[in-house]
């Protein structure tokens, strides 16, 4: 089955803020095998998807994961012609908002700095949640936007996740201090993260949205935008978002639909002599 857009009329049942949802997590078992139907499909080696213009593409880990287990991810995007890089955030398991201001904005800084282009955010899950948020903090620096299985809508998750975020919340405040981030993990959070997410991307930012129903982790509900241009449904698992053929398909198209992101003029000096430089037209979405 291939990704479909969505009609508007599936992105109403949106839920509160923060609850347990029931959600067919066993299902995430089947990881195994979109890993294995990955490696036979030529889109894995770069056949049939545009070709990269060698912007950069900041892959972001989900929730109690590091950049480790995006590695194949990060080796297929630099594979069709992008620059790929790690987040650099570590362990997903703080205050989101530090994560931004410690380590993620460095990363968008360094990426920014070395291509001389607008920064392409890929992120799975919480990474995704991450990533609309730093696109919102620094759409200057930021071109496009996609969310694999990402709850940015209401952090509806299975009750597992639920437990974990609870015992992550606990270890912040122990790191931290309860008055320095009371309501950390929480719905009532204050700070740049949460008010980040509460508004629109910049127009200027490009977004993707991609979700599955058979997601076990997060209600693909909250995983929508509301905008069929922008959300793309596809079937896989939640973990297997980052190990899916069809996934992989919709990030090469999206990232190739994006305005072109255009490269900072070197100045006469460094120029290598007789270089033409040919930008990529745009495409529509």
């Amino acid at each position: 089955m291939g990704a479909r857009r969505t009609g508007a009329n599936e992105s109403s049942a949106v839920r509160k803020p923060s609850e347990a949802a029931s959600l067919p997590i066993w299902q995430e078992m089947l990881v195994g095998i979109e890993m294995v139907f990955l490696r036979l499909s030529p889109v894995y080696w770069g056949f049939g998807v545009p070709p990269g213009d060698g912007s950069a593409v900041v892959v972001i880990p989900g929730f109690l994961l590091t950049d480790l287990y995006l590695t194949e991810f990060r080796a297929w995007i630099n594979r069709i012609g992008y620059k790929a890089y790690s987040s650099g955030i570590g362990v997903n398991a703080e205050c989101p908002n530090l994560l931004i201001q410690q380590k993620l904005n460095a990363t968008i800084q360094k990426a920014y700095k070395e291509t001389g282009r607008k920064v392409h955010l890929v992120g799975h899950s919480l990474g995704g949640v991450i990533a609309r948020a730093a696109a919102s903090q620094m759409p200057d620096r930021v071109a496009s936007v996609i969310t694999l299985g990402s709850p940015f809508r209401g952090i509806a998750v299975h009750q597992s996740i639920l437990r974990a975020a609870q015992l992550v919340r606990g270890q912040i405040l122990e790191r931290h201090g309860s008055t320095v981030l009371p309501a950390c993990y929480t719905a009532s959070c204050t700070c740049n993260f949460m008010e980040s997410l509460v508004v629109k991307l910049p127009k200027s930012v490009f977004e993707t949205a991609i979700y599955t129903k058979s997601d076990g982790i997060a209600d693909w509900h909250c995983c929508m935008t509301g905008n069929p241009g922008v959300d793309f449904e596809v079937s896989a698992t939640h973990i297997g978002l980052v190990f899916n053929p069809i996934v992989f398909d919709v990030v090469a198209h999206r990232l190739a639909a994006a305005p072109p992101v255009g490269r900072a003029p070197r100045s006469p000096a460094n120029r290598a002599p007789g270089l033409i430089v040919i930008e990529r037209p745009n495409v529509a979405a």
